[in-house]
């Protein structure tokens, strides 16, 4: 008898979706929270939940393999997450709105407008000491990316220097922005800004 054997890859993944309030969907969806083995404990992860069957512990309901080891056996893991910001938006229409009008960037130089918008907030102070305006959405990006400990030696520097290292993966493993997430969070400094501009 011949049998073939397919090699399964494994599929590494780091999904954040946003929500204005998590608990909504999760109602609606069959899913199993993800856990994180502490101190010879199973507790439950902050975010993350799988829509798979997944080994489940009996007593408390939560996935029984630690959120690490199960990347390692292929199941997928979605980081579900509260964003206050997105209770300010009514559909989808207004949301493009948001996105696509223009952000009064110089109001960033604002202090007190800055320390409403979320990400950014408590960086006011490293904001201005980056030689150029912040006044895009990828120079937002790269602001974002600069405030994380492995990246902060840019801080000072003007964009084109940071732009020419800024995305690249640390090599003492320290935390750190990838691209993708720092587009996507910069997109959400301009929702918010927006939302507080538009409504004052």
């Amino acid at each position: 008898m011949n049998r073939t054997y397919t090699k399964m890859n494994k599929f590494k993944s780091d999904i954040d979706i946003d929500f204005g309030d998590r608990a909504d969907i999760l109602k609606l969806l069959d899913h199993t929270p993800a856990s994180i083995h502490r101190n010879g404990e199973l507790v439950k992860h902050n975010t993350g939940v799988y829509f798979q069957t997944v080994p489940v512990d009996p007593f408390g309901g939560l996935c029984s393999i630690d959120h690490k080891e199960s990347e390692d056996r292929g199941y997928i893991k979605l980081d579900l997450l509260n964003v206050h910001v997105y209770k300010q938006v009514r559909d989808e229409a207004h949301l493009t709105e948001l996105l696509t009008t223009p952000p009064q960037w110089e109001r960033l130089y604002e202090r007190e407008f800055c320390e409403q918008l979320i990400h950014i907030g408590d960086h006011y102070d490293t904001m201005i000491r980056m030689p150029e305006m912040v006044d895009t959405v990828p120079r937002l990006a790269m602001l974002l990316a600069v405030i994380r400990p492995s990246k902060r030696h840019l801080i000072g520097k003007r964009w084109r220097e940071v732009a020419k290292t800024v995305w690249d993966k640390p090599t003492d493993d320290g935390y750190y922005f990838k691209k993708s997430h720092s587009v996507a969070y910069a997109n959400l400094v301009v929702v918010n800004m927006n939302l507080i501009s538009l409504a004052n």
